[in-house]
């Protein structure tokens, strides 16, 4: 075959940082994958290195197992599986990378939606031997069921096929029938690549045994991608401010900070200029900004992800856990003030989820009591069927609603994830037992 028509990679401005999840069914390689991506990127440190050869031949391999350097756990190391999610973060000069390697196991479903609620790309792995599989369609449906916009299907162990391009295409035509029938993803947003993770073709480098393939290596795919929720798009977004500590110090020696309160928190979307008209939730009140301090110095401006104080200009009753948005500004939407929401829940804990028992929903820097106003539908992952349901098992996702003793300042999701996510927690325990993300 002739020259790969992708043209090579060459330097480009620096992406940011991308945060994507690896996820598929058992043994199809992602831990194997990721330590490729590292190690081929040149990301190992050398004492790292060191010690995955070492636990390589306690195992008798004769190879280095690059699938060690995910697998954090010596439990895991030892019994040769994932179990919780695993980060790694790594960077290519072009870009910085944080990955997630999701559990494949069913039961592990809740650190799968963990792992991905932060990402903004999804690697599904397929084994070339098995095809698309219950599990590669389950994690598909997640990513898609979070907000993740893209997708590559990576089909890995080429090299036990024969690197047989029939195999890939078979494989991918599977792969969007199944997409089509449940409505996630398009021909855009679901790219498909040939890879052995196990050998490096088509990871970082092409190699020479995938000639046949004339699309980009998957780093190239990262490399390229663009993030849903990156901070210009946050600051483009309506002005989130979720109170977090109200500052009020108490100096006898200086008279000037008698009168002072600060509003701490994290700007969690948009912007905010001094002289701005706000408006504070769930009183209504209106104001505008006076100061905005940071690290002990003023600024004129603050943007999503940056942790400030507001000064206002008048003296408002604002506690924690009240939000401070923008008042009449041109594309500023304020939240809902809700005292019911409507979410899609998984359910994190081994003790069922109970429409009897009250829970508290924290949501950004505001907790409120919570009871359940009906499970709407149980989500059969695999195919994306609503099925009806009383109670909520481990790793169950449904769509659930409840009723609030309080008011939460909220966007759906798929707007804002910040302001359109919450926990659940039981008040008895004080465990985290589910995650919540409103539509």
């Amino acid at each position: 075959m002739g020259a790969p028509e992708f043209p090579p990679r060459k330097a480009i401005e620096d992406r940011g940082v991308l945060r994507f999840l690896t996820c598929g069914s058992v043994d199809d390689g992602k831990s194997t994958l990721i330590g490729r991506l590292l190690y081929d990127a040149k990301a190992i440190l050398a004492d790292t290195l060191r010690a995955v050869e070492h636990s390589s031949r306690k195992r008798g391999l004769t190879a280095t197992d690059l699938s060690l350097l995910t697998d954090g756990l010596v439990a895991e190391r030892e019994q040769g599986i994932t179990i919780d999610v695993a980060y790694r973060y790594f960077s290519t000069g072009k870009r910085k990378y944080v990955i997630a390697d999701a559990p494949g196991h069913e039961q592990y479903t809740r650190n799968m939606v963990t792992a991905a609620s932060t990402a903004d790309l999804a690697v599904i792995l397929v084994d070339a031997r098995k095809g698309v599989l219950t599990q590669s369609r389950r994690h598909s449906a997640i990513a898609s069921l979070v907000g993740i916009r893209h997708l590559v299907v990576a089909v890995n162990k080429m090299d036990l096929v024969g690197y047989d391009q029939a195999v890939f295409e078979r494989i991918r035509a599977d792969y969007l029938e199944f997409a089509r029938g449940i409505g996630i993803g398009s021909s855009d947003e679901i790219r498909f690549v040939p890879i052995s993770a196990l050998d490096g073709d088509m990871v970082v480098e092409r190699g020479e045994r995938l000639d046949w393939y004339r699309g980009p290596t998957l780093l190239d795919i990262l490399e390229g991608a663009s993030v849903a929720h990156d901070v210009d798009d946050r600051r483009r977004e309506s002005f989130r401010f979720p109170v977090q500590y109200v500052c009020r110090p108490q100096r006898a020696d200086d008279p000037a900070l008698h009168d002072y309160r600060g509003y701490m928190g994290r700007v969690e979307s948009g912007e905010i200029a001094v002289g701005d008209a706000v408006t504070v939730l769930p009183g209504g009140r209106e104001t505008k900004v006076k100061d905005i301090q940071f690290d002990g110095r003023s600024l004129r401006r603050a943007v999503a992800e940056q942790s400030i104080t507001l000064l206002l200009a008048d003296e408002i009753d604002v506690s924690r856990g009240d939000m401070i948005v923008k008042r009449g500004a041109a594309g500023d939407r304020p939240p809902a003030v809700a005292n019911a929401i409507r979410a899609k829940l998984c359910w994190l804990s081994a003790t069922p989820l109970d429409p009897q028992r009250r829970y508290l929903i924290r949501h950004t820097t505001r907790e409120v009591r919570a009871r359940v106003a009906s499970i709407d539908y149980r989500l059969d992952i695999a195919t994306l069927r609503h099925l009806d349901a009383t109670m909520l098992a481990m790793n169950d996702i449904a769509q659930v609603s409840f009723r609030l003793a309080q008011p939460i300042f909220a966007d759906v999701y798929a707007i804002n994830r910040a302001t359109g996510a919450f926990i659940v927690i039981d008040e008895t325990t004080n465990n985290t037992v589910g995650a919540g993300m409103i539509v």
